[in-house]
């Protein structure tokens, strides 16, 4: 009958369930082998299936039964530990609307925007590939048509957006009268005059890769892996029509897995900028506890002391800064401080920055406008890294961009360039300041009047280099040759003076 004055079993505490970690390295603590192990076949799985297929008759070599190939994607092939295997196969495609709500970030937006202005920042000059002139006229209409349509903003645009996404597809508009234009490969006859519009760039996530049955199924074929068409807003456009920008390669399996296109490069990074961010939100926070400040009391009578006790501590926690006064009592407490050291912080963190500029392949100083610490660097090697890294953008990316818009530009406005192929020539990245221009410049006039001296090349050779070098401080004035003296005629003999007298 006493039972309900006693006081029920207290519940057993739930277990605490592990904390999750944002670090990737973390999210594999306590897998056991076999789960690892089951779940690398899962992603191998899922790679499969979203690998193109196509019920036909004649199937491919290493026919899977189905119209598409039989990828030997067995889990028990790899030679490394499942978990460690496990960690890098869960590093996989994000996704393109991940990707934007990354870029949002300033240093994910500064690792995809700047080598993008960068690269085109020094401009182009546009020459002839046969090497023989192009008439000034004809210049003059392409420039107008570069700042008419943009072209710089679509160049940094189409690098920029690439590297966010991992592609970047830039469709050149011609209004047609043909309305198998886009769906059949380019043809450059095909545009008529004044036919061509513009440069139009697409997000990725409104296009849709198609692929023929070579392209899906014969490894043997020269664009195995390669969408043959693109569809934007209904329209099928053939991929010779496109300029279609892609942040690194991907081998034929991944492909179907990113859509066909790239890395995005907030993918690559965002861990590391998360770790950085990190770091560097440790320090106010180091600085405003770096002082542990230690109370020796009785726990006892403290614990006894209940509420009253909290508030002596609160009241004491009022003077415990550098600019008030600590009390404690003479006999009874004891107190010592410890101060913990931020000697290296700075460099601790600078060095999680600069770990981020190397994933995007971009030096420190580029990235974050300050000196590099930590790697003993004067920065030197990585500025020469850095624009190897935009020539090589120059080059396979923006120069076939800017050719396929030239040729339109001239097929469509400047008749007189409808038969000649141009190309771009990229000036140089580094950025000279007066002083050390003028040093070069007096090196380019010794030389050249050395030339002419020995008689190697003619005044007006060195005139005509003057006028083409746009550093030179001549380009723009009309130069014309030095007129030569003419030579010394003899005089004719004056009939009234008498003939010299022979000695």
């Amino acid at each position: 009958m006493f039972d309900w004055l006693r006081s029920k079993p207290a519940a057993a505490p739930a277990k605490a369930a592990p904390s999750e970690s944002f670090w990737s390295t973390h999210a594999l603590d306590g897998m056991k082998p076999a789960a690892a192990g089951a779940k690398v076949a899962g992603i191998l799985d899922t790679i499969r299936s979203k690998l193109p297929r196509f019920e036909t008759a004649d199937h491919a070599m290493d026919d899977a039964g189905n119209g598409g190939i039989a990828l030997k994607l067995q889990a028990q092939a790899m030679n490394l530990p499942e978990v460690l295997a496990l960690w890098y196969a869960s590093q996989t495609f994000i996704g393109y609307q991940l990707a934007a709500i990354l870029a949002q970030h300033w240093l994910i937006d500064k690792a995809c925007t700047v080598p993008a202005r960068d690269a085109i920042r020094q401009g182009f000059d546009i020459v002839n590939v046969d090497g023989d002139d192009i008439d000034p006229e004809a210049l003059k209409a392409l420039h107008k048509a570069d700042r008419r349509m943009r072209l710089n903003w679509n160049l940094e645009q189409f690098v920029r957006m690439g590297r966010i996404f991992g592609i970047r597809i830039a469709l050149f508009k011609v209004d047609s009268t043909d309305p198998d234009y886009y769906s059949n490969p380019f043809n450059p006859d095909g545009v008529t005059p004044d036919s061509y519009k513009g440069i139009v760039q697409v997000d990725p996530y409104w296009c849709s890769p198609m692929l023929d049955l070579a392209a899906s199924s014969r490894p043997d074929s020269m664009h195995f892996y390669e969408p043959t068409y693109w569809l934007i807003n209904g329209t099928k456009y053939h991929r010779s029509h496109l300029i279609i920008f892609r942040n690194g390669d991907l081998p034929d399996m991944l492909k179907p897995q990113y859509m066909y296109g790239g890395v995005p490069l907030p993918q690559r990074i965002m861990e590391r900028v998360y770790g950085a961010e990190r770091t560097a939100n440790e320090a106010p926070q180091l600085v405003q506890t770096k002082r542990t400040t230690v109370w020796l009391t009785d726990m006892t009578q403290f614990a006894a002391a209940g509420d009253e006790g909290a508030e002596r501590m609160a009241q004491w926690v009022n003077f415990r800064d550098n600019y008030a006064v600590k009390l404690g009592g003479l006999n009874a407490d004891k107190y010592e401080q410890f101060d913990t050291s931020l000697a290296d912080l700075d460099n601790v963190i600078m060095t999680q920055y600069q770990i981020v500029a190397a994933q995007a392949n971009m030096p420190a100083t580029k990235l974050l406008g300050t000196v590099p610490k930590g790697f003993n660097s004067t920065g030197d090697y990585e500025e020469d890294s850095y624009h190897e890294e935009l020539e090589s953008i120059q080059t396979h990316d923006l120069t076939p961009f800017v050719e396929r818009h030239h040729l339109l530009v001239a097929r469509s406005e400047i008749p007189a360039l409808k038969n000649i192929e141009t190309t771009v020539e990229w000036r140089p990245l580094d950025t000279l300041t007066a002083v050390e221009q003028a040093d070069v410049n007096l090196k380019k006039a010794q030389t050249g009047a050395q030339l002419v001296q020995s008689g190697a090349i003619s005044s007006e050779n060195e005139q005509e280099r003057l006028k083409r070098d746009p550093a030179s401080g001549y380009a723009a004035l009309e130069l014309t040759p030095p007129t030569e003296p003419d030579e010394l005629e003899p005089e004719d003999d004056d009939p009234t003076q008498d003939p010299p007298s022979e000695s």
